[in-house]
């Protein structure tokens, strides 16, 4: 079952639902290149931020988890439906992949 598991997210798909800000994006990269350039609302979640963020959070909201490739963030996706999070996504592609298409839709 689906639910159980993480699921992928494309960047196109990404971007067609931050207008509704019904996705919470989290990204894993480090504080530093989190600090010069993100998605837009994304949650740096690091060691430091994650209890926070587990005490606090919806676990039945759309998490999209974002890394610098898509390959940490399936880890970290899968953590956080180990969590109890029902609907979490791993962005294909990562942060690059976002700049790469998106490059007017970063904030710095």
């Amino acid at each position: 079952m689906s639910d159980t598991n993480f699921k992928h997210m494309s960047v196109s798909d990404l971007q067609s639902v931050l207008a509704d800000k019904s996705h919470v994006v989290v990204d894993i990269r480090d504080a530093n290149s989190f600090t010069n350039g993100r998605i837009a609302d994304a949650i740096n979640l690091s060691n430091e931020t994650l209890p926070d963020f587990l005490r606090d959070a919806d676990l039945d909201a759309p998490v999209v988890v974002c890394c610098y490739h898509g390959i940490s963030s399936q880890q970290a996706a899968e953590f956080l439906i180990s969590q109890d999070f029902t609907d979490v996504y791993s962005l294909d592609g990562g942060f690059v992949q976002w700049e790469t298409q998106f490059p007017n839709e970063i904030e710095r």
